[in-house]
């Protein structure tokens, strides 16, 4: 599993959130798929998800890319 891509999505969930101490990224998987488990505070969660989804969908895309880079698929789970 890329060791970047558990940090990487947890600064990006840090520049989003009011309560950056809250976050925490759990990262699984296999060869083929890392899968990244997001969970920040309550309050924050609106700001995670945005509206329609719109900024889980663009950090779910941007994860992607950068797993990529390495033959690897990524899946975003943010998690309540």
């Amino acid at each position: 599993m890329p060791a970047n891509l558990p940090a990487l999505a947890r600064e990006l969930a840090d520049a989003l959130v009011d309560y950056p101490e809250d976050v925490d990224v759990i990262a699984g998987g296999d060869s083929e798929v890392v899968r990244l488990e997001l969970e920040v505070a309550e309050d924050d969660l609106g700001r995670v998800i945005g509206r329609s989804g719109r900024t889980a969908r663009a950090l779910r895309t941007i994860l992607s890319a950068a797993a990529e880079k390495s033959g690897r698929r990524c899946v975003l789970d943010i998690v309540e």
